[in-house]
């Protein structure tokens, strides 16, 4: 039994990784396009345009596993029934079920290391990609982060360069906050101090302002600045959650609790990630799922077109509750459990008499 267990592993990780490698040089050429595409009245040498491409890919990947995992089985199972092993097995009194359940702990075995090692790297990965991107593009001179001291902003209006502390944000205002003004050669202007800022629209008004200039201070009941933020810019600060490591998302989001940030993306982002092994389970089970039902096809691409159509439109409809969790128009465990219900559903219905197949 331990030889066939053996066996059926090792034909599985022989797919497996003739899979990524596939996806991941169609992944590399794809992202080398863009690079070059982006980079084409820029200059910067070929190595550059390569590191970027190659740095951007982990991330990419991880997105597609659920499509890797897929594809995967199916063509495990095409080498199964083209060499007739699985009758082999048959006839060792191994069943279509047991199979399957040797698929599910290697699967579940391999979503467990995506999801804490190979996510962790691809996010740095990521991470280190978006800050060397950053310094080629025209909002490199704007700067946004949370950290425990509370919501950081450094922004360039004309010649003058703003650097914002505020401690938290309550609906449209920011809540406590310290501004330095600097010259182009970063002298000191002005400080401005105020409990409350309106940044509704990015002419912020701010109330009761404090002002400290050539060792003199006054006071401005509403002090109008213009800048490059507005609420609706900073609520997208971190819209690439996926350059964030498990360990970052947490202090991310306890940075954001501080300040009061809405915490619903994050939330869906790591229950995403604590879910995802599950996922990638799922596919793999609906996936032998599908070759059973239609190994007796002799064409091999309608076989993988049939099971790439189907989770084509689990895909979709991951997503869409996915988006329903970000906007807020469904609550978060709906829109990642739902999914998974359905699939887990489809393979229960799919496995009766699975191994009369």
């Amino acid at each position: 039994m331990r030889v066939y267990i053996k066996f059926l592993t090792y034909s599985f990780y022989k797919s497996f990784f003739y899979v990524v490698s596939i996806m991941l040089s169609l992944v590399f050429i794809l992202n080398l396009l863009n690079e070059l595409e982006f980079f084409k009245d820029i200059d910067v040498n070929i190595n550059s345009t390569l590191l970027l491409s190659l740095l951007n890919s982990p991330s990419m990947i991880f997105e597609m596993f659920p499509f890797i995992f897929l594809i995967a089985t199916q063509l495990f199972f095409i080498k199964l029934f083209n060499n007739n092993e699985l009758e082999v097995l048959k006839y060792s009194g191994f069943k279509n079920s047991g199979v399957i359940l040797i698929l599910s702990v290697v699967a579940i075995i391999t979503g467990i290391f995506v999801t804490t090692i190979f996510y962790n790297l691809s996010s740095n990965f990521k991470n280190i990609y978006l800050e060397i991107k950053s310094k080629y593009t025209t909002d490199g001179k704007y700067l946004a982060v949370i950290t425990k001291n509370g919501l950081w902003i450094r922004d360039k209006v004309g010649e003058n360069i703003y650097i914002i502390n505020s401690s938290k944000i309550e609906g449209n205002y920011l809540i406590n906050s310290f501004i330095t003004e600097f010259d182009s050669d970063y002298n000191v202007v002005k400080n401005i101090e105020s409990k409350k800022i309106d940044l509704t629209k990015k002419k912020w008004k701010i109330y009761d302002a404090k002002i400290y200039e050539n060792n003199t201070s006054e006071n401005k009941k509403i002090l109008n600045i213009t800048t490059n933020f507005d609420y609706k810019r900073i609520q997208t600060l971190y819209s690439s959650l996926a350059s964030f490591d498990l360990f970052k998302l947490f202090e991310l989001r306890n940075n954001y609790k501080k300040m009061n940030y809405s915490l619903v993306e994050i939330d869906l982002q790591i229950l995403k990630l604590i879910t995802y092994p599950i996922y990638l389970v799922l596919m793999t089970i609906f996936s032998a799922l599908i070759m059973f039902r239609v190994k007796r096809l002799d064409n091999t691409t309608i076989k993988i077109s049939l099971g790439l159509f189907f989770s084509v439109i689990i895909y979709y409809i991951n997503n869409f509750f996915f988006v329903m969790g970000t906007t807020e128009k469904m609550s978060i465990l709906p829109a990642v459990f739902i999914p998974l219900i359905i699939l887990t559903v489809l393979n229960s219905i799919m496995l009766k008499n699975i191994n009369e197949k």
